[in-house]
Order: C-alpha cells, then structure tokens, then sequence
C-alpha cells in the first residue's frame, strides 16, 4: 500500500499544469479581426454557419486586440498600414498569435516584383506562428491552419529551457 491511497477524493484530476493550461488555450483562441483584402471575405465565411469555427473554440472575433489572442491578417500589407498593424499586435496581451492568411500576406502575392507600396510578407512586420497560402485560401485552410497552431500551443511548456540560460550572457543585444 503506497502513501497516496485514500488520500486523493473521488471525483478529482491530477494532471500536469502545462497540460491545462495548454488545454485552455487551445479551446478559447479569440482572434482580432485583420482584413485588408479579398482574403478577409473567406475569413468571414468561416465564421458563418457553414464552416462553423466555433467548434474549435475560436468563433469570438474580437473588435479590439486588448481582448483577443489570435490576430489573422487577411489581405495585403502595404507599407502604410504595417505602423498599425504593430500597433495592433502590441497592444495584444501575451501569449499572441499570428496567422497570415493568402499569398498577398504571406509573400506579397502578385504585387511581389513591381509593387513598391507593398509589404514583401507580413513577416517582416510581426512574427507570424502558422501560414496560410493561397490567392484566396478556402475556409477550409483557415481551419487547418487553426488546427496546426492549435498543435503547435499543445505543445508549449513554462519550464525553463537549459541552454538558453547557460547561452544567455553570449547573445548579441537586441537594436533597437
């Protein structure tokens, strides 16, 4: 007989606290609402009846990124609207998510060679966690891109990783 029998009630979960709190955040994703082009028409049709995002937790579309966790930019960047799309996402609370949704957001699609107002790929303006490609992608890839980050936060862990802090003093400072 080990110590712990009969001290655990009926009824209670013992689990690890990365599990639930990655359990939480996988089922709560509330995305803020970044449409710029023809990708954001798809993106709306996900969050109609037929597509049905709220099955993964993510249905909530936040009119202000204080309250979401999730930004989906949809359409092309330019360089004009790059300065408040970081406005936007840092006043985003930690952890933040970002997905770029069709090839303009991704690489800047057509506008790529010739377009000198347009943003090369959304990456240059924000760190981007899963892409979407396509000239526009079907709802149907706004959900697996959903599915892959929810992946990705399943596998997140607090703890402290080893030889980062053993390589800390030996990185570079950041400019500013």
């Amino acid at each position: 007989m080990s110590w712990i029998d009969n001290r655990i009630e009926d009824g209670v979960i013992i689990t690890s606290l990365d599990w639930a709190i990655n359990w939480a955040r996988t089922s709560s994703l509330w995305p803020v609402t970044f449409g710029l082009a023809c990708c954001a028409i798809e993106m709306m049709a996900t969050g109609a009846s037929r597509f049905d995002i709220d099955r993964f937790g993510a249905g909530a579309f936040r009119p202000t990124p204080r309250q979401a966790d999730l930004m989906i930019v949809a359409g092309t960047v330019t360089y004009k609207m790059a300065s408040r799309l970081k406005r936007l996402y840092n006043q985003m609370p930690d952890p933040k998510y970002v997905m770029a949704m069709g090839a303009c957001t991704v690489g800047g699609g057509p506008y790529f060679k010739h377009g000198y107002h347009v943003v090369k790929g959304v990456d240059l303006v924000v760190p981007v966690d899963v892409y979407i490609p396509g000239c526009p992608p079907r709802p149907e890839s706004l959900l697996e891109g959903l599915m892959r980050l929810q992946d990705k936060i399943r596998h997140q862990t607090r703890a402290k990783d080893k030889v980062a802090l053993a390589n800390r003093d030996k990185l570079a400072p950041l400019t500013v």
